[in-house]
């Protein structure tokens, strides 16, 4: 499926929208969470990232996914 798309695609998605018809959190946190306090951390972490590795941004982005989902996997258990 992945290799199936494109970033043309992707852009048209919104993907909190198609997300939250299986997690419906995902619908009301926009209104409930400090969205952009989070964000701007996660912002800086990317930038620190991107400058400590000399990685793209979509690297960077890719490599913090990635920490996350390990930290909840291993967290969850």
């Amino acid at each position: 499926m992945i290799k199936n798309t494109n970033e043309e695609k992707e852009a048209k998605i919104n993907w909190t929208n198609a997300w939250s018809k299986k997690y419906p959190v995902l619908a009301r946190d926009q209104k409930q969470v400090n969205i952009e306090e989070y964000a701007s951390k996660v912002r800086e972490m990317l930038i620190k990232l991107q400058k400590e590795y000399d990685v793209n941004t979509l690297d960077s982005m890719l490599v913090l996914k990635d920490i996350l989902y390990h930290e909840w996997k291993d967290k969850k258990e």
